[in-house]
């Protein structure tokens, strides 16, 4: 009975090498882990077979009973010189198996833990005046140092089980790798309670990233929404050649992505002209004062707003000439608030002269008001105001300023002007608190598309329009009709023009499902 020693890097590479050397039949008795890897301990199945003979052959008289020589040596336990040697006798005597000997071992434990309960239990109990941290443990010093002290059931019941693994695994045949598990330790050290503070600011950490992965995933789900919403309104175009043609011809006049789409969507199967369809869309969405009286037949006191160099001092002069043509210019008023500029008032001075009117310099607030006052028997009295860029903070005390209940704002657009332009004055100026819109420099728009857009999205009112520097002649009042045909006759330079592919560019780009505020606060839909 050989047992050989095999060294590897790893169990399986250690198992190649028992096979090698032993066959496939070879006993593995042990693995673990070593300085160069595994270390595996293996014998030829021949060596089972001579342990599983010598197991079964009975032993001689002398050392068959070791029960016999367990109780001999528990009645000499008093002597110990006999004890301290009592298991390398039994030892040197008993030649017995593997199994033999753990059976004997496992006997001779439990035996001695039953007598160790058996004195206990004879010793009588310590009375009050005695000291039991001294008396009892004195007569059992000389056994202490002879044997060890006995152990519970449960560590003996475990310490066997751990020397029966052994041979349990004598048994067991090559067939698969064995699995070497690597034992955690956990110490004390190694544990770390978190205190209150720690866990509030663990869980706000945890908050703060919920928060940054929920944002993430709306930004993704609006950008897969954007996108597919692009490429079906794509393939709709393609589908539908009347609506492709309607949506370059919109571009083209300067119309925006997002009412290009509404009007697309809304366009039906049977139209027989879309560009004359989607001119009486327009048409029906544009709000005029057509129908309504004239402004210089209503009077009032009316405050001309808006950017800096879109004609407010011009547009005031022709309503004044067109008032005072009518009524008289006894009946007006002229006042002006443009201080900042050196001489801007001059301007309306001299309309004033020609018109034979004065004009009056209003500094603040209270001198507003008390030319307010001053003028009060006036049919109309018309205010002109500093020209001031929509994101000057001045903007704002401009508008405190004109917050008297009898004025009525007017807000002066450049016609000529971007569309993002527009939509930032309407939106600085507050264009919805405003009694109507007046589009200037109608004569130097190529498109009036934009103006037209931002009128249409917003739901404003146009009272007038001005097309020269002509006074009064370049004041007029154009329908719904005239504007939108204006419009849609644009015809800008080539290299502006659009192309299929171009048309394309622009819509994926563009927003798939725009909101309602694309359309205007108060209305979220054309009406066609």
């Amino acid at each position: 009975m050989n047992v050989k020693r095999f060294t590897a890097r790893t169990s399986r590479d250690a198992l190649v090498l028992v096979r090698q050397a032993l066959g496939e039949d070879a006993v593995v008795l042990s693995t673990k882990p070593c300085a160069d890897g595994v270390e595996v301990l293996a014998m030829a199945p021949e060596g089972m077979q001579q342990i599983e003979r010598m197991a079964s052959s009975p032993a001689p008289a002398q050392q068959a009973s070791p029960s016999r020589s367990l109780a001999a040596r528990s009645a000499s336990r008093v002597d110990p010189a006999l004890s301290s040697n009592a298991v390398e006798d039994d030892m040197a005597q008993l030649s017995m198996s593997t199994l033999s000997f753990q059976d004997y071992v496992r006997e001779r434990m439990l035996k001695r833990r039953a007598e160790a309960m058996k004195g206990e239990q004879r010793q009588p109990a310590p009375t009050a005046d005695a000291r039991p941290d001294f008396a009892p443990r004195a007569p059992r010093a000389a056994p202490r140092m002879a044997e060890p002290v006995p152990e519970p059931a449960s560590v003996l019941e475990q310490r066997m089980n751990e020397q029966r693994q052994p041979a349990a695994r004598h048994t067991t045949l090559l067939r698969e790798p064995p699995v070497l598990h690597d034992a955690v330790r956990v110490t004390s050290d190694s544990i770390h309670v978190p205190t209150i503070g720690e866990s509030a600011q663990a869980r706000q950490q945890l908050n703060q990233n919920q928060e940054d992965m929920m944002s993430e995933l709306r930004s993704m789900k609006g950008l897969i929404e954007e996108r597919f919403g692009a490429l079906a309104f794509m393939e709709k175009l393609n589908r539908q050649p009347g609506q492709a043609r309607l949506t370059q011809k919109l571009l083209d006049c300067g119309f925006s992505p997002a009412l290009i789409r509404k009007l697309g969507d809304s366009l039906p199967n049977d139209a027989a002209d879309e560009s004359s369809w989607a001119a009486g869309v327009l048409e029906r969405n544009l709000q005029t004062a057509e129908h309504e009286a004239a402004l210089e037949n209503q009077g009032g006191v009316y405050a001309l707003v808006g950017a800096t160099g879109v004609g407010k001092t011009t547009t005031t002069a022709k309503i004044a000439a067109a008032f005072a043509t009518k009524y008289g210019a006894s009946n007006l008023g002229l006042i002006t608030l443009d201080a900042y500029r050196i001489g801007a008032h001059e301007q309306l001075r001299a309309y004033g002269r020609i018109l034979g009117v004065p004009v009056h310099t209003a500094h603040d607030r209270a001198s507003l008001e008390d030319l307010l006052e001053l003028l009060a028997g006036k049919k109309m009295v018309l205010i002109d105001t500093a020209g001031m860029a929509q994101r000057d903070a001045r903007t704002r005390e401009l508008l405190d300023m004109l917050s008297h209940r009898s004025i009525q704002k007017l807000l002066v657009i450049n016609a000529a002007s971007q569309g993002e332009t527009i939509e930032d004055v309407m939106i600085s100026y507050k264009a919805p608190t405003c009694a109507g819109i007046v589009l200037s420099k109608m004569d130097e728009a190529v498109k009036l598309g934009p103006a037209l857009d931002a009128l249409i999205r917003h739901k404003l009112k146009v009272i007038g329009v001005a097309n020269g520097q002509r006074v009064p002649e370049d004041w007029h009042r154009l329908s719904a009709n005239a504007l939108v045909q204006r419009a849609l006759r644009a015809s800008g330079s080539s290299a502006y023009k659009l192309d299929a592919s171009d048309v394309s560019l622009i819509f994926t780009a563009a927003h798939g499902n725009p909101s309602p505020s694309a359309y205007g606060s108060r209305a979220a839909a054309l009406h066609a």
